[in-house]
């Protein structure tokens, strides 16, 4: 059994009934409102592609769709990327700008998380233009011009006061990671590491082994067997070609105002939600969030 669910972004709740009930007219099943507005689940639809339908009916609406597994749809572990997921920006690209380097930085940052460039080899050359930068200025970055991604804290304090265990993993740095993973409330955190020499200012070097695509897919494999969870229970967030491993290991890996080789191949892209849709994929009502 399964279950197609049409979440918009909370900011512009554009779903209306008139919408869900045209789409349920061709999909069947039962109707069920999440958060008026916002998201709305048809349960059992019989129709043989209810996303294509829900897709086409939606057209140009602020509005995603996603068609999910009823079995095990609450997951009891959540793995999720940092930079352009549970943030909003790319640490990488605020440091560089500091320097005023930021233009050929975020160029490098962005062919990478199109899956371009090697991602150790992109990581290393960025960081060497790093070198030099105070910490004083790396704490600078991180306190003004970092910013939470909305329904971020929602989706992490829900899901663990359901019982979940949530994993901050991170192609970014811990300095970002550990301070962002405690505010946000995860679990735990796992991320590169930045050297700094004696006087306190970057090496222009990240410590080895690093953070990558491989690891974030090894963390969420271990997590799930340490757990004791089948795939089926976990599911994995994030944005760009780092991610897409993860992604496709997870019971259920959500592709957010991702990069088009992500939002292709992940089993539920969310272009228009913020961070709340992952809970409206797992049946969560607005009126169970942990805010």
């Amino acid at each position: 059994m399964s279950v197609l669910v049409l979440v918009a972004n909370p900011s512009e709740p554009a779903l209306s009934h008139s919408l869900v009930e045209a789409i349920h007219r061709d999909t069947h099943g039962e109707i069920n409102w999440l958060a008026q507005g916002i998201a709305c689940e048809i349960t059992a639809p019989r129709a043989a592609d209810p996303l294509e339908i829900a897709r086409d009916r939606i057209g140009r609406l602020p509005i995603d769709a996603a068609h999910v597994p009823l079995a095990h749809r609450r997951k009891r572990l959540l793995v999720a990327d940092m930079d352009s997921t549970m943030i909003e920006q790319e640490c990488i690209d605020e440091l560089a700008d500091s320097l005023g380097l930021k233009p050929q930085v975020a160029e490098i940052t962005e062919r990478a998380m199109r899956g371009e460039l090697d991602f150790e080899a992109a990581l290393d050359t960025r960081v060497a233009l790093l070198k030099g930068l105070e910490r004083r200025i790396v704490e600078e970055v991180r306190r003004e011009r970092i910013t939470l991604a909305p329904g971020g804290r929602a989706l992490i304090q829900t899901m663990k006061a359901y019982g979940a265990y949530t994993a901050l993993v991170s192609g970014g740095f811990t300095l970002f990671a550990n301070h962002f993973a405690k505010r946000i409330g995860f679990d735990e955190a796992v991320a590169n590491v930045l050297e700094f020499s004696a006087d306190e200012t970057l090496t222009g070097t990240v410590a080895k082994p690093i953070v990558d695509k491989d690891t974030k897919r090894s963390r969420l494999m271990a997590l799930t067997a340490e757990k004791g969870l089948t795939p089926a229970q976990t599911m994995a967030v994030g944005d760009g070609a780092n991610d897409l491993d993860m992604l496709q290991a997870a019971g259920l890996g959500v592709a957010i105002h991702a990069k088009p080789i992500v939002a292709e191949q992940a089993s539920v892209r969310i272009d228009h939600g913020d961070l709340t849709a992952l809970l409206y994929l797992q049946g969560y009502s607005d009126e169970e969030f942990v805010r």
